[in-house]
């Protein structure tokens, strides 16, 4: 798995549990749905995702969508 697959599964992974959340506890939680999305559309902006840099620390193969 390289920084990028593992960027889009754990943002996935987040949205699907906030609104797991949203349906069982307060709908308040769709707002980490929206930063989520909002962060994945910067990334696709800028390039800059600090995710992926700490993937990259950890040791995962890099990618080609972020710097």
């Amino acid at each position: 798995m390289n920084v990028d697959r593992a960027v889009m599964a754990f943002a996935g992974a987040v949205v699907l549990l906030s609104v797991l959340l949203a349906q069982l506890v307060s709908p308040w939680w769709l707002l980490l749905t929206a930063f989520v999305g909002l962060n994945l559309l910067q990334a696709s902006f800028t390039g800059f995702c600090p995710l992926a840099m700490i993937l990259r620390k950890f040791g995962l193969a890099p990618g080609c969508a972020f710097r």
